[in-house]
């Protein structure tokens, strides 16, 4: 299949900015739709009480509702998917996501950005995308703190590289 073919989604979720910093750049190096996921209600961004209202929906596994999608993620055949970490795993509206969208036979790449380590959030995101093809996966600390140009070149060589694995 000729990658120009392939119809190609980044899609994210972005508290902070990171993380759409690096799905931004993966969708304009490959030519791809963006879909953000967006909850309904959002924790705030300031103050030490997000990471407890975070850790919290994450420890409780909460599905925050979201606004609904502009774009179907089955009409894809490479979906970029990219979290932040959140008490060491996927944010809290992919609980949302994976519950209601089962996507198959796809090829996937994975990606998250984290202040402390990536921890389990891949290997927790493999298990919710069983049945589709993990082409990779890449872990980016604060992005947007540490080498923004240097981050963003080597996010746009790994997509790149990403797409190069789909057999033509």
């Amino acid at each position: 299949m000729d990658d120009r073919q392939l119809k190609k989604l980044v899609l994210y979720y972005s508290l902070e900015g990171n993380t759409e910093f690096i799905a931004e750049n993966i969708a304009d190096k490959i030519n791809a739709d963006i879909l953000k996921l967006k909850p309904e209600k959002e924790i705030s961004t300031h103050g030490f009480m997000r990471y407890f209202w975070g850790g919290k929906q994450v420890v409780f596994k909460e599905k925050p509702k979201l606004f609904p999608f502009d774009k179907n993620p089955d009409d894809y055949d490479v979906i970029f998917i990219g979290t932040p970490v959140w008490a060491g795993t996927y944010a809290p509206a992919f609980n949302t996501f994976f519950d209601t969208i089962k996507l198959k036979d796809k090829y996937i790449a994975l990606f998250c950005c984290y202040s402390g380590k990536s921890s389990s959030t891949f290997e927790n995101m493999r298990k919710k995308l069983e049945g589709n093809q993990i082409l990779g996966e890449i872990g980016f600390k604060d992005p947007l703190k540490y080498d923004k140009e240097q981050n963003a070149n080597k996010v746009r060589q790994w997509a790149e590289n990403i797409i190069s694995k789909i057999k033509k």
